[in-house]
């Protein structure tokens, strides 16, 4: 199908999903159609199946889990398209509208930016009809935590947290990696892991040119870890996003563009309020580090030097052929990363972790002038806010291994006085802001 064909598609369905108990695979059905004709697609996610069988009401929940990830994962497929009808396929409670509308709008805000698609920002679903919230279910969201494990610093700093609290973590990643298999292997907890398998049609269209773009997998993910929780008997998913992961990058259209919206603490609690109301499901999901910053969970995470070996934030790295590089050393999340945790770690025990110095290059300093604020809008990655990068740079000029480095120098330079002013150590390293962290963990964070 060309893209002239793809353009003129006029509404996305979900047509239907199914489970297998035996195998764990869940299927789930979309289609894009149009005068061009129809385009079908099918992705599956295999779930690790349990030792023990579900009870009844479990079992129920976790199809519910799934009829809710059925509609979120269709935002791979609706972009190739991005018609401008969204049909949803049975009726549904108020709050699962909501969520599922944000995530087409907000979490694809950023595709839309990109594509100059402003119509994806007021997307609308059909909903067939009104559905009556489920009753809550307390004790299905009851027992060991499930963290999400990811390979950066913040997963690491949230399994460790929750074991030095005496919650028995269990970790847990969606196609786990290289990186996320030697991390879990570092922890020496057992982990648990589903697969998510994208239907390959999609791959070929977007190899033909079919519209594409960041899409809010976290949205995706966070789902999987969910159903995997209630079937296994477990409790609540923990995940580790940061309070700076609500922080947009810019304003198009009159609306916030956030590459990390499915990360912050709109869509938490958009996803919180769904997963009760479609599944009865009780503090199922929340962020341990939400009202920490980036910086703060840096500092944390330099107690932890047994992960030092294995710990990536980079997303490139993944596809680098070294099969054992963990950075790529030039995107703004190597960038921001090595910024952040400088402040905390001697230059020998940094540079070994990243295998490289990027305040002894210069061509880093453009990059992080971006970062700091200086020059364009914050990267379309997922880095932290302007005020602790500032601090961090503050930290490190007062640091006698990083100083007289070519990039601090150069970027202490760089800053404005009334950017230093409005820099505070205090407000960055001060846990804060909005969060659904329940007190028995809450309690756990310095």
């Amino acid at each position: 199908m060309r893209n002239d064909q793809l353009g003129q598609m006029a509404v996305f369905r979900f047509p239907s999903s199914s489970y297998d108990e035996a195998s764990g695979v869940a299927t789930f059905d979309y289609e894009l159609d149009g005068p061009a004709g129809a385009l079908s697609f099918t992705e599956t996610v295999t779930f690790p199946v349990p030792a023990v069988a579900p009870s009844e009401a479990r079992l129920a929940a976790f199809r519910q889990v799934l009829s809710l990830l059925h509609l979120v994962a269709g935002v791979s497929y609706y972009k190739a398209a991005a018609p401008h009808q969204l049909s949803l396929p049975a009726p549904l409670s108020q709050p699962v509208i909501d969520y599922v509308t944000a995530v087409y709008t907000k979490g694809l805000a950023e595709y839309a930016y990109r594509n100059d698609l402003p119509h994806v920002l007021t997307l609308v679903p059909s909903v067939p009809g009104s559905a009556t919230p489920a009753p809550a279910v307390p004790e299905l969201t009851e027992g060991r935590p499930l963290s999400a494990v990811g390979g950066g610093k913040d997963s690491i700093v949230t399994l460790e947290t929750l074991r030095a609290g005496g919650f028995d973590p269990v970790p847990f990643s969606v196609n786990p990696n290289r990186i996320i298999e030697a991390v879990n292997a570092a922890s020496g907890v057992p982990a648990l892991a589903a697969r998510r398998k994208l239907d390959p049609l999609l791959l070929e269209l977007n190899g033909l040119g079919a519209r594409n773009g960041h899409i809010p997998v976290t949205a995706i993910n966070s789902l999987i870890a969910v159903a995997t929780a209630v079937l296994h008997g477990l409790g609540p998913v923990v995940m580790s996003n940061e309070r700076s992961a609500s922080d947009p990058n810019l304003i198009w259209n009159g609306q916030e563009i956030n590459h990390q919206w499915s990360k912050g603490v709109e869509a938490e609690g958009l996803l919180r309020d769904a997963l009760a109301a479609h599944a009865g499901l009780v503090d199922p999901y929340f962020s341990l580090l939400r009202t920490l910053s980036e910086l703060h969970i840096a500092k944390l995470f330099a107690g932890f030097s047994g992960y030092d070996d294995v710990v990536t934030s980079c997303n490139q790295a993944f596809k680098l052929r070294d099969a054992t590089a963990r950075w790529c050393g030039h995107c703004p999340k190597c960038r921001f990363v090595f910024l952040a945790m400088a402040p905390f770690m001697e230059p020998a025990r940094l540079i070994g972790i990243f295998g490289l110095d990027l305040f002894a290059d210069p061509a880093q300093i453009p990059g992080y002038l971006e970062i700091l604020g200086i020059d364009g809008h914050k990267p379309f990655e997922c880095v932290g806010e302007v005020e602790e990068s500032l601090v961090a740079l503050g930290l490190l000029a007062r640091h006698p291994g990083w100083s007289g480095t070519p990039v601090v120098t150069a970027l202490v330079a760089a800053v404005p006085p009334e950017a230093w002013a409005a820099a505070s150590d205090s407000e960055v390293f001060t846990p804060g802001g909005p969060h659904f962290v329940p007190e028995t963990y809450a309690k756990l964070l310095p």
